[in-house]
């Protein structure tokens, strides 16, 4: 069956665009995806006017890369789009690197927790010591000697610290807290990203090996209709210049089909390394160009759901909760703080005689003239504050915007799709037309050359169109926050 239009109640709306849609004039003009992350990458170098400076190349992108897991095994492996996502997930650097920061501000959190929670420490002393009594101000009759010793002293004790009240204190773990969530989304966020990345690698792999099978089927043809041509010349029915002109167009079907299997080898290479597979594991796609329709929903209440599943804005607004929290630290450190220090343990001139010591230390600590220190410390708070919270204000409206184009794009693709299925089929018939009247001495191969041009493009423009539409449906999925668990019931394909 043919695909329908997406449903998909749209006012306008897309993702954030994944594909470059290249000019369908020609065929072998292959559609390109254009990953968000690697378009900034890309977009990172600074032009220079010196033609003799050279520029530096991009940092890489963590999302691009994969760490291997595992030995290459001599059977290809089959691979399913969602094989392809689950090692993504577990083996994309861009992963592996969020989850390693999400560990580090928990660790940080732990570091500023300690500032609230007790610490005990517990020491072992033995000293041999002389004393001169005079050197602090003993007054020592006469005829008594000033330097006593040497004599031991042992001392075996505990200490505990505690905070009992520090308002800036219990403001910087809020912060780290805010810290450890925010981090958690991120990771979400990259899991998202990643599975967007695979998706669409996964995609484009599918469609260059459409494209190299449909150039193998246009190569098949184009050296039938050699055959055929050198068949009629051979009757006295047509020119011998039907022949060359079959000969060149074999020999351009040829090329194609070289460069389409190259694309779709190149594509696989690309796969592997985001996915993680054994360097040097070979491996087949066993799913198909998927047709999934999406779930009908408004542009309202996708908006709603994006607002309140969106990691990387919950994220943003986790962070203006630490900058706020980290304000109400630098104030609270202008409030007097409590502090207790309590030690116990035996102390003794030898082990056998200590006896049972103890001391109890209360303070408060009135903080009173620091130098503009905390003012200063006051002025960044804000400033960051108003970082963060033009940063999460940016992020809504992002996600409005991201919405709205994924609407559009799904839209504009299914009807794109729909146009390029028709044409495939008109093509197909056409082609078969002129074949006919070909071999009927109706008609030179003039007019069947140009039919497998017809045919060519159509098939591209069929699997561009495919492509841009699961493409669209996968940034969707991303826009709404919801890639990791939706992904496949949005793109179909095996589970």
């Amino acid at each position: 069956m043919r695909p329908s239009t997406p449903a998909v109640h749209s006012t306008g709306c897309r993702p954030a665009r994944l594909v470059e849609e290249a000019p369908q004039a020609r065929k072998g003009h292959h559609v390109k995806a254009v990953l968000p992350v690697l378009v900034l990458v890309l977009s990172a170098g600074l032009v220079r006017p010196a033609a003799a400076q050279v520029l530096a190349p991009p940092p890489p992108n963590p999302f691009l890369g994969g760490v291997p897991s595992g030995s290459a095994t001599a059977t290809p492996m089959a691979l399913s789009i969602g094989d392809a996502i689950d090692r993504a997930l577990a083996h994309n650097l861009g992963v592996l690197t969020a989850q390693d920061d999400a560990e580090h501000a928990r660790g940080e959190r732990w570091r500023t927790l300690s500032e609230l929670l007790p610490n005990v420490n517990g020491h072992v002393t033995e000293t041999r010591q002389k004393v001169n009594l005079a050197a602090f101000g003993f007054p020592l009759p006469a005829g008594v000697p000033a330097v006593v010793g040497p004599f031991d002293v042992f001392d075996a004790r505990v200490g505990v610290s505690q905070s009992v009240f520090d308002l800036g204190a219990i403001n910087d773990a809020r912060a780290q807290a805010h810290d450890v969530l925010a981090a958690r989304y991120s990771v979400k966020s990259a899991r998202d990203l990643v599975v967007l990345v695979a998706a669409n690698l996964y995609l484009r792999t599918l469609a260059e090996s459409a494209r190299a099978d449909s150039a193998d089927a246009q190569l098949k043809t184009a050296q039938a209709l050699f055959e055929q041509a050198g068949d009629l010349k051979k009757g006295g029915l047509v020119a011998g210049i039907d022949v060359v002109r079959a000969q060149v167009q074999l020999s351009t079907e040829q090329q194609r089909a070289t460069a389409a299997r190259n694309e779709f080898e190149k594509s696989k290479l690309q796969l592997a390394r985001v996915i993680g597979l054994p360097i040097g594991q070979a491996f087949t796609l066993s799913d198909q160009l998927p047709y999934a329709p999406v779930p009908e929903m408004t542009l309202d209440e996708a908006l709603d759901r994006a607002y309140k599943a969106r990691p990387d804005y919950l994220a943003a607004l986790e962070r203006l909760k630490a900058a706020e929290a980290s304000r109400a630290a630098v104030v609270g450190s202008l409030l007097p703080s409590v502090h207790l220090n309590a030690d116990y343990g035996a102390l003794g001139l030898t082990v056998g005689s200590s006896v049972g010591t103890y001391a109890v230390t209360g303070a408060v600590n009135v903080p009173i003239f620091q130098g503009g220190k905390t003012q200063g410390r006051l002025i960044q708070a804000d400033a960051d504050i108003k970082t963060r919270r033009a940063e999460a204000d940016d992020l809504k409206a992002g996600i409005y915007y991201d919405v709205r184009t994924a609407f559009l794009d799904l839209q504009a693709n299914g009807e794109q799709l729909q146009v390029a299925t028709q044409a495939k089929d008109l093509a197909a018939s056409q082609l078969a037309q002129a074949r006919d009247r070909f071999a009927a001495g109706v008609a030179d191969n003039i007019e069947v050359v140009q039919a497998q041009e017809a045919v060519a493009l159509a098939s591209e423009q069929y699997i561009a169109g495919l492509y841009s539409y699961n493409v669209s449906k996968a940034a969707l999925a991303r826009a709404l926050g919801v890639a990791e668990e939706s992904a496949r019931t949005y793109l179909g394909g095996s589970r």
